[in-house]
């Protein structure tokens, strides 16, 4: 039934109608349903007065099968009996009414199901923002778990050192041992090889005013701690005395021919340390490589060179199976690691969970009590200043690299062990170049490392002026920069460089990059020139409301290599933006979000899948996304220059790519440098030219 029964009836006089000729000419009017809707009791009354236009109706009007209801309803209004036919219009207004009055009623219920999917949309709509907002703040509450539990950690470990005589005399010795530092605001003049003979007098040395104070010699106050420190061998003397090899041994155990899990084992006597501990990056990250060969036998200590994880980030687990092992470093790697152990240790202790939930076994290979232990046994040494440890007597100098970086020099009696570490020769906003002291040059043997032994660097000025140009350009546009960075180095490096060369920019730091930020600021606040990161232009983040209300400027922010951290929310807000930019700053491992990125970027794809909180999403790739690498590490020119300053007797390269070494040994080989292949070493042992090829 049509929603006004009359209608076909109706629509067929009005074709009678306009079929007139008395019509003709009236077009306004030869439109057979306008005529309807204007005329409608016009041709009922028609339709009522004259038989002969229900008779012609009968015989021509044909309504389709499948409308019974109307051809029934036809038959009476057509029919030739009057009474019937007023019948049927009775019937037929009736319909009507009723159609009408199921049409009004229709029209409101789809208006209350049109109003209840407006308010559907929005309680959906205010349901993801809660949704979003829950998941910002639960990530704003691990980040404020994160660094209380660093906190908790700090204290409690700063409890036990200071309750435990053997640490408490370390870091007295290493504080009364530290050079004087002398104030000099200009940069360039902080590299140690651009000072100039000064006329000012150097302030007095600290021990020499505490040995002063207690009324005692420089020399016995320094002996009396030392004593603590290291203990010496006081068990009486063997009727038999075994004499044992007295060769310096070096054995690479991981990062050797690669790059993470740096570790060397050195022996000599009946002493054996290493320097440095890392973790393979991966997930899980792993131990170093070989570090099995080590735990064959007792080990003395470890000397970190440095406060990055593939460095340091295996120590605890050492402390937590060698209890008495003693960790040395630097005052300020002593002072940064425990953040990166602490860290670590959260994120294996989370993918701990993760696979025992899912079923799967899988061990972390250090909780906090490890952390806490590992701290209790570092032990602080000053550049420059020597350290025995049983037949071994070191020394660290200056690498460069971040802040706290050491090299290492090793020397039993007449032999001399060089471990660079990871070492830059050029002078960075938050730290100088290398050093190399006398006790380095002419050693027996280099330890090198070869990170970017195949690359030359542009100037560092040019690399940092490509930077920024880069986000003025983007921030002028009105948009934002992302910059992810490890947040050990790299990120208090382009603050900085944003708070001296951009001071009109807002820059913001955050995740553990604001973290270690403030301990920057505070290895140095008694320094000469204190490094002053935050303050100016640049502050901390606020998550989860900058995320969305700071729409201009830089956020620098980890993780460095896209993997998790506070930079995949910032990056799911910002790639979807034209008029914004991410910038990757330093190395991407192959499997890392930021190398997946720059592929993308490559191929110009639309969007980057990414796993938010095991949900898949889709991020649009609207900004620009570009590699500005700021180096920490040497270059090929760089590491020529280190190997020539030191002038070894032979040479090994390690943290670095195989087939890069190769290449890179026979440059030096060219250069009269004696190569000894990566791997075994014992004083004595001679390199070879060509050694290290294929």
């Amino acid at each position: 039934m049509t929603p006004d029964p009359l209608l076909p009836i109706l629509r067929a006089v009005a074709e009678v109608f306009l079929s007139r000729p008395a019509l003709a000419g009236r077009e306004h009017e030869h439109d057979v349903d306008q005529l309807v809707t204007a005329r409608r009791e016009t041709l009922i009354d028609a339709l009522t007065r004259f038989q002969k236009l229900r008779d012609r109706l009968r015989r021509d009007l044909r309504i389709p099968g499948d409308q019974p209801e109307s051809r029934a309803l036809a038959t009476l209004l057509l029919s030739s009996d009057h009474d019937v036919f007023q019948a049927g219009l009775r019937l037929a207004e009736q319909l009507n009414r009723v159609n009408r009055l199921q049409q009004t009623r229709l029209r409101r219920h789809q208006k209350k199901v049109d109003d209840l999917r407006a308010r559907l949309e929005r309680a959906n709509g205010r349901n993801e923002h809660a949704v979003v907002g829950l998941q910002n703040t639960r990530a704003a509450l691990d980040d404020a778990e994160k660094r209380a539990e660093e906190l908790d950690v700090q204290v409690s470990t700063l409890q036990r050192r200071l309750s435990d005589p053997h640490t408490t005399a370390a870091s007295l010795l290493s504080a009364l041992q530290q050079s004087p530092d002398i104030p000099d605001g200009d940069p360039e003049s902080r590299d140690p090889r651009n000072r100039q003979t000064s006329a000012i007098a150097p302030p007095v040395p600290l021990v020499a005013l505490a040995a002063k104070a207690a009324g005692i010699e420089p020399e016995t106050l320094i002996a009396a701690l030392q004593a603590i420190v290291s203990p010496p061998d006081i068990r009486p003397e063997p009727r038999v005395t075994v004499t044992r090899e007295f060769h310096l041994r070096v054995l690479p155990l991981g990062g050797a021919t690669e790059i993470g899990g740096s570790c060397v084992l050195i022996e000599v006597g009946g002493t054996r340390l290493l320097v440095d501990a890392g973790l393979r990056p991966g997930d899980p990250a792993q131990p170093p490589r070989d570090i099995d060969q080590a735990l064959t036998g007792p080990i003395d200590a470890v000397v970190v060179t440095h406060a990055h994880t593939d460095h340091c980030g295996y120590v605890p687990a050492l402390v937590e199976r060698i209890p008495h092992l003693r960790v040395i470093a630097t005052p300020a790697t002593v002072q940064l690691m425990p953040a990166m152990w602490t860290d670590s240790a959260k994120l294996m202790g989370r993918r701990q969970r993760t696979y025992r939930e899912w079923g799967l076994s899988g061990e972390a290979l250090y909780q906090r009590d490890a952390v806490e232990a590992a701290v209790q046994r570092c032990e602080e040494v000053p550049y420059g200043v020597r350290r025995r440890i049983g037949d071994i007597t070191l020394e660290l100098f200056p690498a460069g690299h971040i802040l706290g970086a050491a090299g290492v020099v090793i020397q039993a009696g007449d032999q001399r062990v060089v471990v660079t570490g990871d070492i830059s020769g050029f002078r960075q906003e938050s730290v100088d170049g290398y050093e190399i002291p006398d006790a380095a040059r002419e050693a027996d043997l280099l330890v090198m490392e070869s990170t970017c032994c195949a690359e030359i660097h542009d100037a560092r000025e040019t690399r940092v002026n490509d930077l920024v140009r880069s986000v003025e350009d983007v921030y002028s546009a009105g948009g934002r920069v992302l910059i992810p960075a490890f947040a050990l180095g790299r990120a208090q490096e382009l603050a900085l460089i944003m708070r001296s060369r951009l001071p009109h920019v807002p820059v913001l730091l955050d995740g553990m990059a604001a973290d270690i930020t403030s301990s920057f600021e505070s290895i140095t606040a008694d320094r000469g020139s204190p490094l002053r990161i935050v303050g100016g232009n640049v502050s901390r983040a606020n998550r989860p409301d900058d995320l969305d209300q700071f729409t201009s400027g830089v956020v620098i922010t980890t993780s460095g290599m896209l993997t998790g951290g506070p930079a995949v929310q910032w990056a799911a807000r910002i790639l979807p933006e034209a008029n914004s930019a991410l910038f990757l700053s330093g190395y991407q491992d192959e499997e890392s979000g930021g190398a997946r990125l720059l592929k993308l970027a490559e191929e110009h794809a639309s969007h980057l899948p990414i796993d938010d909180h095991g949900v898949e999403r889709r991020i649009p790739l609207r900004a620009r996304i570009e590699m500005m690498r700021l180096s920490a590490h040497a270059d090929k020119r760089g590491l020529l220059e280190i190997a020539d300053e030191v002038a070894a007797q032979q040479v090994m390269l390690v943290h670095g790519i195989s087939s890069r070494q190769r290449d890179f040994a026979r440059i030096l080989e060219i250069r009269h440098h004696c190569m000894t292949p990566t791997g075994p070493w014992h004083n004595g042992q001679r390199g070879s030219p060509g050694s290290l090829l294929p």
